[in-house]
């Protein structure tokens, strides 16, 4: 079976950037489920507060968790992006249905979910190019 290469098109700069964007997002997301699995007083009195059973409060820190667990490794990175990304949209979509003002929080953390992978990962960026390689010449178009 041949084996196929990448060649890597990370700048440095770019690959930091996308680290510390993950990173900084994994401290904020670990924080979240952490609280909630060991049931502290804030994520609890937040979940009821927001309609949710206060007896969903460790499952939902433990979906939490195990989202960012596949963030953060490489290999199923891609996977845990479209999982926090779900995540994400169910808290948009709880804050929207309770008329708060932080409804654009979740989006920003989706945003900046997918970003910082961007940055880091060629696979991402060939799915999403920003740019096309392909230029139209002058009297092709139909």
């Amino acid at each position: 079976m041949p084996s196929v290469t990448q060649t890597s098109t990370v700048s440095k700069t770019g690959l930091w950037v996308g680290r510390v964007l993950s990173a900084l997002l994994m401290l904020f997301f670990l924080f979240d489920g952490i609280i909630k699995v060991i049931k502290l007083a804030p994520a609890v009195e937040g979940t009821a507060k927001l309609g949710y059973p206060v007896s969903l409060v460790v499952p939902i820190g433990i979906v939490m968790l195990t989202c960012v667990a596949l963030y953060m490794i490489p290999r199923t990175s891609i996977l845990g992006a479209i999982l926090l990304t779900g995540y994400v949209g169910g808290a948009t979509a709880t804050q929207v249905r309770v008329e708060s003002i932080w409804f654009l929080f979740p989006v920003v953390l989706g945003v900046m979910v997918w970003g910082s992978l961007f940055f880091r990962d060629d696979r991402v960026r060939a799915l999403i190019p920003l740019r096309s390689e392909c230029t139209a010449v002058a009297g092709d178009a139909p």
